[in-house]
């Protein structure tokens, strides 16, 4: 387009009137189009297409400028020589834009919460991921469509975390990130896992081991003090349970009445923090201690009701305030009577790691790598939690008549 053609100027734009009429046609050349009305100015662009004459609205003054419309009819005339229409062509990006605006990192994430994390995992590990997002991921991705978001977007907020001393929450995020990224790509609203641009780019996270004692003299000493704890019945009995059954301590705090069967001496969780069921079977010793329970609790619908309020369970809290009270939190976690449960039972009692890693309910997988079924090996797991309840009993009395098989003298 020569310089000849363009007739507008800025001046004659600014103050151009109707001139009494009801619209008003001023041309710049080239197709462009100045429509003056008494409410607005219009941006037009005239042109033919396919034997038909066609008008794309190109925008209004003095919103878009004169420089900006001819730069726009330019494009337009450029995509009328590639053999496109620019008005299909606007309509299509307007939709891809529209539709971009809608499917942001916030909404897919949310969907993908609901759709799919909610379902797979504890209510309490769902919440402790949702607020992980809200703090972290939402301020800086959310209102950004997930299809336009660079590794760069995503490293800004973990680098952020990680200069807090939090390294292990930003790894947590990131895995979070890199689902709602999976989710969104099977979905058709992401090309690919943009996280997977960023891996070791952020410190290693420091793996924190959990307090706990793993020596038959230390574990014996553990039992005696656990058994002059002074704190709640509800809190004494989660606390004499917590080494026989050795579950996470939600799992364990959320126990419901409903989901012990007393014929089968087992407990059945619908769901585990990785998403699964898992039975657990009842030594003698759980079965005696939670008919003792049950007479303060059973009318409520948690075992392990809640100080405050007996509708909820009790607090997550609850575990570690009584070791410490007990002067053990130092050498004990609540999450360590797994860690204590798992090196007993494989190195001094024999058990097969599959089964003991079954029991603290981990995803074990058979030769073909599919994970096992979490109701399998129960007469294996049954023997191995009643020999662990007698094992924990001969420690704390050996005097007991008590004699827990595959127990040797150096234990």
């Amino acid at each position: 387009m020569s310089r000849a053609a363009n007739k507008l100027t800025n001046t004659a734009i600014k103050n151009a009137t109707t001139e009494g009429k009801a619209q008003r046609k001023l041309a710049d050349g080239g197709g462009l189009t100045l429509v003056v009305r008494p409410e607005r100015k219009l941006w037009w662009f005239r042109y033919r297409y396919d034997g038909n004459e066609k008008t794309l609205t190109i925008g209004t003054y003095p919103q878009t400028s004169l420089k900006e419309a001819r730069a726009k009819r330019d494009e337009a005339k450029r995509l009328l020589a590639e053999g496109s229409d620019p008005v299909t062509h606007n309509h299509t990006h307007k939709a891809e834009r529209v539709e971009a605006h809608t499917h942001t990192f916030k909404s897919v994430a949310m969907e993908w919460l609901t759709e799919v994390h909610e379902k797979a995992v504890v209510a309490e590990h769902y919440q402790r991921n949702v607020r992980r997002l809200e703090k972290h991921a939402f301020p800086k991705l959310g209102r950004h469509p997930i299809s336009d978001i660079e590794p760069s977007n995503i490293l800004e907020p973990l680098r952020d975390i990680a200069k807090t001393g939090r390294v292990e929450t930003a790894h947590r995020v990131k895995t979070l990130i890199g689902q709602v990224f999976r989710y969104a790509v099977s979905t058709g609203r992401a090309q690919r896992d943009m996280t997977a641009d960023i891996r070791g780019i952020l410190p290693a996270s420091q793996t924190k081991h959990h307090a706990a004692v793993v020596t038959p003299d230390e574990i014996a000493d553990l039992l005696k003090r656990i058994d002059t704890y002074w704190g709640t019945p509800t809190v004494c009995m989660a606390l004499k349970l917590s080494p026989l059954l050795f579950l996470r301590p939600g799992e364990l705090r959320s126990m419901r009445w409903e989901q012990i069967d007393w014929q089968a001496a087992t407990w059945t969780t619908e769901r585990t923090k990785n998403g699964e069921p898992l039975v657990v079977p009842l030594a003698s010793q759980a079965i005696a201690l939670l008919e003792e329970i049950r007479e303060a609790n059973g009318k409520w619908e948690w075992v392990f009701p809640g100080g405050h309020s007996k509708t909820k369970p009790m607090s997550n809290n609850a575990i570690r305030t009584a070791l410490a009270r007990l002067e053990l939190h130092d050498i004990m976690s609540a999450h360590g009577f797994r860690a204590m449960a798992r090196t007993v039972l494989t190195e001094r009692l024999g058990f097969r790691a599959e089964i003991v890693e079954m029991q603290l309910a981990h995803r074990v997988k058979d030769m073909h790598g599919r994970a096992y079924n979490r109701t399998t090996w129960i007469p294996e797991r049954r023997d191995m939690m009643q020999q662990w309840a007698d094992y924990l009993d001969n420690l704390k009395d050996p005097q007991s008549n008590v004699v827990a098989i595959g127990q040797t003298a150096s234990q």
